[in-house]
C-alpha cells in the first residue's frame, strides 16, 4: 500500500507447537483450487527470460524457507504499511521522470541514497520494530511497474469513484492541495503483451536499504517491502489490449511473480498491496452488485495465490484497504463481505484500516469470522489522511480491542492504516506529523502492552 488511491478526473497452526519448536515453522501447505475446479492455470515459469531467471528455476518448485514472521512475543511490536514521506527534491525527480523527462542517474541515485538512509534512521527513532525503505525509491505504490514492464503506453482513464462523483468539491480540493503530483488515475495503460523485464530494478532497490540499514547498525528486529497484487496492477493501469480482464490478469499475476520472487529471495517479507479486494467497490466495479464483487475478488485472489505460489505463506503478509483518501467512504464494501474472500490468500499476515472512522467497528467481522489461526493480524490503529496525532491511550484502547478479537496478543502487530506516502507530490499528511504519528504508536503500543503483559 501501500495505500491507496482514488481517481478524480483526471502463526502458525498451533501456538503452542510453535512456541516448543525451535527450529523455523513451516504450516502446512494446501494446493489451491480455483472456482472451476482446476488447479491455477497461471504459473508459467520461464527459466532465462530474466537476468536471474537461472536462479528462479533452481527454485522450482519450492523457495527457500526463511524464517517465519516474527510474533510479539513480550510485547506488542511496532510496523507500518510501506511508504512514507518523500522529500521535496527526490518527489520531483521522480514526477518527473515519470513523465517521461531524462534525469541523470547519479543524480537520482544520489537522492535516493539520502532519502532512504533518513527513513531508516526516523523510523528506528519513532520506535518502528518491522521497517522498510518507505517506498522512497517508487513513484508511487503500483504506478512504478510500467517501468519494469513492457507492453505499457498510453493513458488509462480510469472511472471516478463514487465518493468524488457524488462529491465534485472534492476534486476540486484535491487539484488545489495537489497541484503537483505522479500519475494516479492516468497511469499508462497495457496496448500489448506485458512482459517483467528484468530483476535489475527491485535487486538495485534492495541493495540500497539494506546497505542503509546495515549503516544505521540493522535497527529492525524484521525487514519488509512491498509490491502491488496482479488486481491493483490491472485496475490502475487499465486493459487496452486483452480480450478479457480476466486474460489480462492471467498475465499480470505470471508477470509480476519475478518481482515477488526478488523480494523473498533476498530475505525479506513480502507484503502484497493488495486495496482492488477492497477499494476497487467503489472504483473500477462501482456498478457490479455485492455479489458480482465478491467474485471478482475471488478472481483476484486466484491470481494473487498463483502468483506467490511456493513461497512460505509465513513469509508473506497481505495489505487491503478501502483508499488512502479523505473522503466520506459512505459506499465502502464492509469487511464482513469480503473477509471469507482476504482468508483465501495463501499469507500469514492480514495488515488492514481499523483507524479509519469508516471501519473503527469492523473487528465485529473478526469476532463472527475470527483470523485463521496461523495468521498474524496487523491492525491500523493511526488514521494516514489527518493531521491528528492520536494519543498514545487511543492507541492503546484500539491494540486491546484488536487483541480482544483475535484472542492471542502474540498475532497482534501494531500498525497504521495505509502509507503516508502512496504517490510522489499527494502526502495527506505533513511529514513532521508522519514522525510524531509513528512515534504516538510506538507509546500506544508501550502501554497496552503494559496492560497485556502485566
Amino acid at each position: 500500500m501501500k495505500m491507496c488511491y482514488f481517481s478524480p478526473p483526471d502463526w502458525c497452526a498451533n501456538q503452542a507447537a510453535l512456541r516448543s519448536v525451535p527450529a523455523p515453522y513451516v504450516p502446512r501447505q494446501r494446493v489451491a483450487v480455483n472456482r472451476l475446479g482446476r488447479k491455477p492455470r497461471l504459473t508459467e515459469w520461464r527459466p532465462g527470460r530474466y537476468s536471474d531467471g537461472a536462479a528462479l528455476a533452481a527454485r522450482k518448485p519450492h523457495m527457500q524457507e526463511g524464517t517465519p514472521m516474527i510474533l510479539s512475543r513480550d510485547r506488542i511490536l511496532t510496523t507500518h504499511v510501506g511508504s512514507l514521506p518523500r522529500n521535496d527534491v527526490l518527489s520531483d525527480l521522480l514526477i518527473r521522470r515519470q513523465a517521461g523527462e531524462a534525469i541523470d542517474a547519479g543524480t537520482m541515485s544520489a537522492e535516493m541514497d539520502r532519502a532512504v538512509r533518513a527513513t531508516v534512521d526516523a523510523q528506528a527513532a519513532a520506535g518502528i520494530d518491522i521497517g522498510n525503505d518507505g517506498e522512497q525509491q517508487r513513484v508511487g505504490f503500483q504506478t512504478y511497474i510500467p517501468e519494469r514492464m513492457a507492453g505499457f503506453g498510453g493513458e488509462s482513464k480510469r472511472k471516478v469513484g463514487r465518493d468524488f462523483a457524488e462529491v465534485p468539491e472534492l476534486i476540486d480540493m484535491f487539484l488545489r492541495r495537489f497541484p503537483k503530483r505522479s500519475k494516479i488515475s492516468n497511469a499508462p495503460q497495457a496496448i500489448g503483451e506485458v512482459r517483467y523485464l528484468d530483476t535489475k530494478d527491485i535487486t538495485t532497490e534492495i541493495g540500497r536499504f539494506k546497505r542503509c540499514a546495515a549503516a544505521a547498525g540493522a535497527p529492525f528486529a524484521e525487514t519488509f517491502a512491498t509490491a502491488p497484487s496482479p488486481g491493483i496492477v490491472a485496475t490502475t493501469m487499465m486493459n487496452a489490449h486483452y480480450a478479457s480482464h480476466e486474460a489480462y490478469l492471467t498475465a499480470l499475476a505470471r508477470e509480476m511473480r519475478p518481482e515477488y520472487l526478488a523480494i523473498h529471495a533476498a530475505g525479506l517479507v513480502l507484503q502484497i498491496d493488495a486495496p482492488d479486494l477492497a477499494m476497487e467497490r467503489t472504483m473500477t466495479f462501482q456498478d457490479q452488485s455485492e455479489a458480482e464483487f465478491v467474485r471478482t475478488c475471488e478472481l483476484h485472489m486466484e491470481a494473487l495465490n498463483t502468483s506467490i505460489e511456493g513461497i512460505p505463506r509465513d513469509r508473506v503478509r497481505l495489505h487491503c484497504c478501502w483508499g488512502n483518501w479523505e473522503g466520506p467512504h459512505v459506499h465502502d464494501v464492509a469487511l464482513e463481505t469480503i473477509l471469507p474472500v482476504l482468508y483465501q490468500a495463501r499469507v500469514g499476515a492480514l495488515t488492514i484500516e481499523f483507524a479509519n472512522p469508516r471501519h473503527q467497528h469492523e473487528y465485529d467481522a473478526l469476532r463472527k469470522n475470527p483470523l485463521p489461526k496461523d495468521w498474524l493480524l496487523i491492525p491500523g490503529v493511526i488514521d494516514t489522511t489527518t493531521n491528528f496525532v492520536e494519543h498514545p491511550q487511543v492507541v492503546a484502547r484500539r491494540l486491546e480491542e484488536a487483541v480482544a478479537a483475535v484472542g492471542d496478543r502474540e498475532r497482534v502487530i501494531a500498525s497504521t492504516d495505509c502509507g503516508f506516502g502512496t504517490f510522489a507530490g499527494r502526502e495527506w499528511v505533513a511529514p513532521r506529523i508522519v514522525w510524531q504519528k509513528l512515534r504516538s504508536l510506538r507509546e500506544g503500543a508501550d502501554i497496552a502492552s503494559g496492560r497485556l503483559w502485566g
